[in-house]
């Protein structure tokens, strides 16, 4: 007898319900992850068709819509989807882990760890990242607007009413992000099963109607699109671009999910009703070309308009919130790696570290999308500006991708440069189509983040100046330690942390204090915080803390983390194990430094930089709630440092 069945018979012979068997537990934890993974992952390019589809046949640079042109966008739609979507990333891309994290800025921080010399190449990550926070301005926007329109189909009288309704939406979209990602997933993920599944009958009801609609699957309807329209058809690629938006997600959100609930997500439920719906909004055209004004919604019949309205708003704030938790991610990682302040992040599960709310990114996208609704005032001028900033986003990981197979998988240049070539191909076309959008509102994602990546930049540019000098200011530990053997100093009882991001220096805080109170705690560490190009630790438990004895009651302690952990300073070092130093937290007291930054022409940064590095320095975050430290037990001592 197989040891699951004498297990079985075991707990029914006691009374107790059987163990599920392992596999049931792993096909059920696989089906949960799956349907919250629609809720999370995949609302972005699950609202595509509502104004995808249109935006070929409908507005400044619309085709015509003829049998061959319909044929042709569709044939380009379903080649887009299987070569960009299930190719590019679901086959290779979700391989491209950093222990479990994704997105470009662990790919950018993977391909850098090899002996240091990827500084270009995680540079393009940054500017990646900063592309993404465009995104995530113009993404809750369209996807909105682009539900809500489907007022006009019901009666155009409420058209004026579409810009005031789309504002209040994301304005309760914005106000639900501090429940947190697994509130979101579970409300959100059996409703976009429900998007997905009317997806599917709307495409079908159109599709048995003109059922010839399916020879579009074949490529050469694309190759005669583009030998009958030229450039037009070239135009036009900007709008097909639409239905792969949302890519850059997958790949965002392994560490919530697992690679495998986001692939099998894909190719069982949302990869097959976006191919019906698309084919159903064709073979609808096909029939009756005046329903390019918006085909999505001429697809459903009467009595069903307006409960397909409140789904398409329902799909259309899950497509939102997916985007806005990127940004939080990115945001954190960012943090953790040195280019952007300490923001206030709360963290919103305490089983998912991954889950996070940031307040301050929350309120400025907010801000900015009530801003792009009402300076655009619909969908269609929306779509102008929409894909910019992705396509750029896409190029970058293909070119990050082809490295990382060059020098961490080994590939040989025979295999890795073609598959790259291919894909940075299509990556190139659809940028360039997209680039046709710029003095129609693509400038808009360009110039955010441009502002974005320079704030990054002069965030690490002044940091690096700072540390200089105050390095130049910091005496060096092994002097410090010489001179207190010659001097009598009060030692007072308790524990003394002082915070330092100088290994080898003597903190200020540490001077400040010798020099003001005269005295020095029996035990006293000086702590430097850590952070690696890892999302997390392979192994924390002897990885965290190294401590090092440097005698007479001192101790140099190091703590690491990874850039998607939560530093909690008080509890790393109660896990220290070392005889000679036993941790209490009620006697315990931390020394922060705290600089007041004043910019001047000295050390490296221009009067007009360092003042925004001033600015910058003074709004960021508490370093007692970043680092965990009880509120109640720090000391904060302050120095002004020229920049």
């Amino acid at each position: 007898m197989a040891r699951s069945e004498s297990v079985a018979l075991a707990s029914l012979a006691s009374g107790a319900p059987p163990a599920p068997a392992p596999a049931l537990v792993i096909h059920g934890r696989l089906l949960v992850l799956s349907l919250a993974c629609l809720g999370i992952v995949y609302g972005d390019i699950g609202t595509s068709p509502l104004y995808a589809m249109r935006e070929c046949f409908f507005g400044e640079h619309a085709i015509a819509v003829t049998r061959p042109n319909v044929l042709g966008v569709l044939s380009l739609i379903v080649w887009s989807l299987v070569l960009v979507i299930s190719l590019k990333y679901l086959v290779l891309i979700l391989r491209a882990d950093n222990r479990g994290e994704g997105g470009i800025l662990s790919l950018a921080a993977l391909v850098r760890e090899p002996a240091g010399r990827g500084r270009t190449l995680f540079l393009l990550g940054l500017f990646g990242a900063a592309l993404l926070y465009a995104d995530g301005m113009i993404t809750p926007a369209i996807s909105v607007m682009g539900a809500i329109e489907g007022l006009h189909i019901a009666t155009p009288l409420l058209d004026s009413w579409v810009v005031p309704l789309s504002v209040g939406v994301l304005i309760g979209v914005f106000l639900f992000q501090s429940r947190g990602t697994t509130v979101v997933g579970a409300v959100f993920g059996p409703i976009t099963l429900i998007w997905f599944v009317v997806l599917s009958a709307l495409g079908l009801h159109q599709i048995v109607r003109a059922p010839e609609v399916l020879t579009a699957i074949n490529p050469l309807y694309a190759v005669d699109f583009f030998v009958r329209n030229g450039f037009a058809g070239f135009v036009v690629l900007g709008a097909v671009f639409l239905v792969v938006t949302g890519g850059e997600a997958l790949y965002a959100d392994i560490g919530h999910f697992g690679t495998a609930p986001i692939r099998w997500t894909w190719f069982t439920v949302v990869f097959p009703s976006l191919l019906l719906n698309y084919f159903g909004q064709g073979a609808l055209l096909l029939r009756d070309p005046a329903a390019a004004l918006n085909p999505f919604y001429r697809m459903a019949p009467p009595w069903a308009l307006y409960p397909l309205l409140v789904l398409a708003t329902a799909a259309a704030v899950i497509a939102s919130q997916a985007i806005i938790s990127g940004a939080f991610s990115i945001t954190m990682q960012a943090i953790q790696l040195g280019y952007c302040p300490r923001l206030k992040v709360k963290y919103t599960s305490a089983q998912i570290i991954g889950q996070i709310y940031v307040p301050a990114v929350n309120w400025g996208l907010m801000a900015a999308c009530i801003g792009l609704v009402v300076g655009f005032g619909s969908s269609t001028h929306l779509a102008s500006a929409y894909g910019v900033a992705i396509t750029t986003t896409m190029l970058i990981t293909t070119i990050l991708f082809y490295m990382l197979a060059r020098e961490r998988w080994h590939w040989s240049r025979a295999v890795a440069l073609p598959v790259a070539s291919f894909f940075i191909t299509i990556d190139l076309t659809f940028f360039g189509a997209n680039m046709l959008k710029v003095a129609h509102g693509g400038w808009f994602p360009l110039l955010v983040s441009g502002i974005i990546l320079f704030l990054m930049l002069t965030w690490r540019k002044g940091r690096k100046v700072l540390g200089a000098h105050v390095a130049k200011m910091t005496l060096p530990l092994d002097l410090f330690m010489g001179d207190l053997q010659n001097q009598k100093i009060q030692r007072v009882r308790g524990t003394a942390v002082f915070m330092s991001g100088n290994p080898t220096g003597t903190p200020l805080a540490l001077l400040h204090n010798l020099k003001h109170n005269k005295v020095l705690h029996e035990k006293v560490i000086l702590l430097t915080v850590l952070t690696v190009d890892s999302p997390y630790l392979s192994d924390p438990l002897h990885e965290r803390v190294m401590l090092e004895d440097l005698g007479d009651g001192f101790w140099c302690a190091r703590l690491r983390y990874g850039f998607m952990e939560r530093p909690d300073v008080p509890a790393a070092l109660a896990s220290a194990e070392n005889p000679g130093l036993k941790f209490n937290s009620m006697t315990t007291t931390y020394f922060v430094g705290r600089e007041t930054i004043l910019a001047t022409q000295k050390l490296g940064l221009s009067p007009w930089r360092g003042s925004i590095f001033a600015w910058m320095t003074r709004n960021t975050g508490d370093v007692t709630s970043y680092f965990r430290l009880p509120p109640n037990g720090v000391v904060e001592l302050g120095a002004r440092v020229e920049v």
